[in-house]
């Protein structure tokens, strides 16, 4: 187990491609592979830290781009730090905002230096440099900070995805220097992922993988620029060759994916760590997933007078408490306890399903299992898309 910026990673098991390990932070033991519920604002929408709890979270991801705009990361920094300022104990990775940037700024403009961009709240400008995305992320104290990148989006051709892989190394460099000179104020030791880009380029893949491991020793990988409109097969295989050019004793962080088939499919391409805001965001549309049912509307008529828990399997607080007929009621009047409900489902499904892949690849029958857990939810989906 090497201690790399205050984090350590000890590989426990493996299956195939799939691995069990510990990454020991300062403020905890994180378990691999991992779901972290996405707390964009210093708060997982409309779920209380207790509940992240007794749902089994152990690790929570925060955006640095939202928390700069409001209430802003000096603010945060006044008040204790992310983690006082959300009453969350356990640890927090917070993304650089690049993603944010280049998604939500009602207009931008990049160049090598960094990002200057409109504010989607107020239309402010603002600029983001990788030495300023560092010292946001010190202010907020998360204990595992993302670098500054570039996400090319999906479908870009070669020569514009080889463009962001050249600034997004750039920016590696000035944020790890950033990074080593800003760290003796920190209150608690933090840890530098960086992000590789490349796109579905295998060769850009290969090329980020290396450049960024001859920069020195990270404490962790980060996956970017996959689920963002690719095929399925070409995420696949990028994963596979990331797993076999990553070093084995390093967790890889596969950001933005957090679909119940994904993130199995991604467990046994070699990924540790995950996060996506699907499971709050169909909570709110009244969506939650069910094993035997794959991606079920809560808010059908059928329900009406189903006594049934969302789910038979589930031990969530939401399934051992109510029934389908109650939370689509809920659901279907706009009251928040229904979508509350469905979230702590749905965040308690994945979290489930990466606890039984721990146990399952710590068993050496990850594989077995793996693959007749898909068969059954995705025949579930089948016949659902079928009615």
């Amino acid at each position: 187990m090497t201690d790399v910026y205050g984090a350590r990673f000890r590989l426990e098991a493996v299956d195939g491609r799939a691995r069990t390990g510990r990454l020991v932070l300062p403020r905890g033991v994180v378990e691999t592979p991992v779901f972290m519920p996405v707390g964009t604002a210093g708060t997982v929408k409309g779920v209380s830290p207790e509940e992240l709890e007794g749902a089994g979270a152990t690790m929570l991801l925060a955006n640095t781009y939202h928390l700069y705009l409001r209430p802003g990361d000096e603010v945060v920094e006044t008040l204790g730090g992310l983690h006082d300022f959300m009453r969350w104990k356990g640890p927090i990775l917070t993304d650089s905002g690049g993603y944010q940037v280049f998604s939500l700024a009602s207009t931008r403009e990049i160049n090598d230096d960094g990002v200057t961009f409109r504010s989607h709240i107020d239309g402010s400008s603002h600029h983001f440099s990788p030495e300023r995305v560092i010292d946001i992320q010190r202010r907020l104290g998360a204990d595992v900070m993302m670098a500054f990148d570039e996400c090319a989006p999906g479908g870009v051709e070669w020569r514009d995805a080889a463009r962001a892989n050249r600034r997004t190394l750039a920016w590696l460099e000035r944020c790890r220097a950033r990074f080593e000179s800003t760290g003796g104020g920190a209150r608690t030791p933090q840890a530098l992922f960086p992000v590789l880009q490349g796109n579905v380029y295998d060769d850009l893949r290969a090329e980020q993988v290396e450049a960024a491991m001859a920069l020195g020793q990270w404490p962790g990988y980060g996956i970017g620029g996959l689920s963002v409109g690719e095929a399925k097969t070409d995420m696949w295989r990028t994963l596979e060759l990331l797993d076999s050019l990553l070093p084995r004793d390093r967790p890889r962080y596969l950001m933005g994916v957090g679909y119940p088939d994904d993130l199995l499919e991604a467990i046994a391409r070699g990924c540790d760590m995950f996060d996506c805001v699907a499971p709050t965001r169909n909570a709110r549309h009244g969506t939650a997933w069910s094993l035997d049912e794959g991606q079920v509307n809560l808010k059908g008529a059928r329900f009406r007078l189903d006594r049934s828990p969302i789910d038979p399997e589930c031990d969530c607080y939401a399934c051992r408490r109510y029934d389908r007929a109650y939370i689509r009621h809920l659901l279907v009047c706009g009251e928040r306890l229904g979508h509350r409900l469905v979230s702590i489902h749905n965040l308690r499904f994945l979290i489930r399903l990466a606890i039984a892949s721990r146990l399952r690849i710590g068993e050496g029958t990850f594989s077995e299992w793996s693959r007749s857990w898909l068969k059954r939810y995705r025949a579930a989906r089948a016949v659902r898309d079928a009615s």
